[in-house]
């Protein structure tokens, strides 16, 4: 085995990695998987220990049987697969407790010291654990002194997972509170789309090509359009899902957070300070979400590829009659000399026909041209950038075809990632995890950002409730309520 990178952290100070929820779907198949890959890269130190702790009562062994049917070995040669393996779930222990239980966390407490030492040492608290859980187990966390404040040798630190409240009120009272035991530079709020190869990449194509500079504003770009899709539906999410919806899971986070890499100001420098203040600062352009420009969806039963497939009602965990939306599309404006005017769509929904999520910058049509007949002009150049699957930026343009006659037809230059690199994406949580343990909090929500965001939609989701705003049916499978399609052309969105 090579070397230890160099993480930003002392390597010498063992590193406890506590997986708060490790017996867990989003800690088995996402959070422990991607520390592997960490360690088979070598971007952990040689004295880190993992540390899963839950309510299931189980033996570090059954913890290490568990967690190994989702670890992989795309990193390291097969060969050599066993070893890394057996290396790793060597160091990972499993203790079992309430979450709530200050007893629990002393128990983890002489795991850990058992296991470390009594030197300092580093703490990562991973909560892969039901929102409502966050500050009862904070609160253990501190009161059992498993986090330090204080300067000097070990750092702790928490990572959260969204959704970060329901409301503007119900988040500034969650950081309010969780920032008695973690201050807000301990805590890292996770949205792991940020984490993504091709999100991340958003601000070197913008800045650090001279091409865009120019046209990257309201006199080149017509519209911009960010789509979420997935072909399936809730499956066994009923009961969270149907208490946040497709607008608080995912538009007021992943969506608004791509929205605001896209159109943000360049950075004074490329640190995490002055990326989250242009974040902050675009997102306060935005005035609050209305009803004028929101359009509700939500599946139901439908024949799709060959299955037949339930209505969202029918799913198990939702509430008959329930009418939490499924499928959400808005047209958000930005109030500022730079895209004064363009319309900004953004659209997510479950169920529909595709599985996608992509950015699309549609820019304006060519004025009058030699090429164009009277009446019809040219199709507008667009950039695709698609997040995923297939991670790929497209570029349509007008070409002349081959040929004897002038015939113009629309291009693409194509960028794939799998074939341009020929080099494996990393994980999304590989990525952000490494940052946690850098301490790089560039791609984390900052407290003000995440009040920001949330002012943007509060208003609309409380009349929304108010007003017990039906959703428009769907199929599943389909392309989404029919009203999606007006309000975009209402904006002259294609």
């Amino acid at each position: 085995m090579t070397a230890r990178k160099t993480i930003g952290t002392d390597p010498a100070t063992p590193l406890g990695i506590i997986v708060l929820g490790a017996s867990g779907d989003l800690a088995r198949k996402k959070v422990i998987p991607a520390l592997f890959a960490l360690y088979c890269q070598d971007f952990l130190p040689q004295n880190f220990r993992v540390f899963g702790f839950a309510r299931h009562p189980m033996t570090c062994d059954e913890f290490r049987n568990r967690i190994t049917e989702h670890l992989t070995c795309r990193h390291v040669p097969g060969h050599a697969c066993a070893t890394y393996m057996d290396e790793f779930l060597s160091r990972c222990f499993y203790v079992q407790g309430q979450y709530g239980a200050r007893d629990a966390f002393v128990d983890l407490y002489a795991r850990m010291r058992t296991e470390e030492g009594d030197g300092p040492a580093n703490r990562m608290f991973y909560m892969a654990i039901p929102p409502f859980l966050f500050l009862d187990v904070a609160r253990a966390l501190g009161d059992a002194g498993l986090v330090s404040c204080a300067p000097g040798p070990g750092w702790s630190r928490t990572v959260i997972e969204k959704p970060f409240g329901r409301d503007r009120r119900s988040s500034d009272e969650l950081a309010a509170q969780m920032g008695q035991v973690f201050t807000e530079d301990q805590t890292f709020r996770i949205d792991h789309y940020l984490g993504k190869e091709i999100v991340q990449n958003l601000l070197v194509l913008r800045f650090a090509n001279l091409i865009f500079g120019p046209i990257w504003n309201r006199s080149a770009i017509d519209h911009v359009k960010i789509s979420w899709k997935e072909d399936f539906g809730i499956e066994e999410r009923g009961g969270y899902f149907d208490e946040y919806g497709i607008m608080r899971d995912v538009m007021q986070n992943h969506l608004l957070q791509i929205l605001a890499l896209v159109a943000m100001e360049q950075p004074a420098r490329f640190d995490a300070k002055h990326i989250r203040d242009e974040k902050v600062s675009i997102l306060r352009s935005i005035p609050a979400l209305t009803l004028d420009d929101l359009v509700l969806g939500q599946y139901r039963r439908a024949t799709y590829k060959g299955e037949q497939h339930p209505s969202y009602t029918e799913e198990a965990g939702v509430p008959p009659g329930s009418r939490t939306p499924t499928f959400a599309s808005a047209v958000l404006h930005i109030n500022n000399a730079r895209w004064d005017g363009v319309p900004f769509q953004i659209a997510a929904g479950k169920a529909l026909d595709d599985r996608l999520t992509e950015i699309r910058i549609r820019f304006r049509h060519v004025p009058d041209t030699l090429f164009q007949s009277p009446g019809s002009p040219l199709p507008a150049n667009e950039l695709v950038i698609r997040v995923q699957p297939d991670e790929a930026i497209f570029f349509t343009i007008i070409n002349k075809a081959p040929g004897i006659e002038m015939n113009l037809v629309e291009t693409a230059l194509n960028l794939r990632y799998e074939s341009a690199f020929g080099t494996k994406i990393p994980d999304a949580y590989e990525c952000l995890l490494l940052d946690v343990i850098r301490g790089d909090r560039a791609l984390f929500i900052r407290s003000d950002e995440l009040a920001a965001a949330w002012d943007i939609f509060t208003p609309v989701l409380h009349e929304i409730e108010k007003r017990r705003v039906a959703p428009e049916p769907y199929e599943f499978g389909g392309k989404g309520p029919a009203k999606a399609v007006e309000l975009a052309a209402r904006y002259g969105i294609a």
